[in-house]
């Protein structure tokens, strides 16, 4: 069984074009991106608003735009965007998935897949923060 992790996207970048893992800036995806490593996932993937599924080392051009102010059609189309990409690379009846990703990101993208786990589910950021801090020491 293959585990892969997703990550969503965050608002706080690089101004400029860089590899996904360096663009995100914010101390949430840095922490998200250190836990998800540390949990030696087969795959790891950034949720995007604006690319879909990606992958950690491609090169993207920063952008403004979040899932949290698109209308539900927006999130709609997206998700399956990002599931028909998923679909594609892996397999969504039998591997793992990790979500360190909100609810918006989250929302139509589970009812596709089988076997998943939410540990940041229902806490805020600082509580995400602190339970990151702790398991990356």
């Amino acid at each position: 069984m293959t585990r892969i992790i997703l990550i969503s996207c965050v608002s706080k970048k690089l101004l400029h074009k860089a590899k996904a893992r360096d663009l995100y800036i914010s101390p949430l995806f840095k922490m998200n991106l250190e836990y998800a490593k540390s949990l030696k996932p087969d795959k790891i993937f950034i949720l995007s608003a604006n690319y879909g599924l990606i992958s950690l080392d491609k090169e993207i051009e920063s952008y403004n735009k979040t899932l949290n102010t698109m209308r539900s059609k927006e999130v709609k189309e997206w998700a399956n965007k990002v599931m028909n990409h998923l679909g594609r690379i892996t397999d969504l009846r039998n591997d793992k998935f990790i979500f360190l990703a909100g609810d918006k990101y989250r929302k139509y993208l589970l009812p596709h897949i089988k076997n998943y786990k939410i540990p940041l589910q229902g806490l805020s950021i600082g509580r995400q923060l602190q339970y990151l801090k702790e398991k990356t020491k």
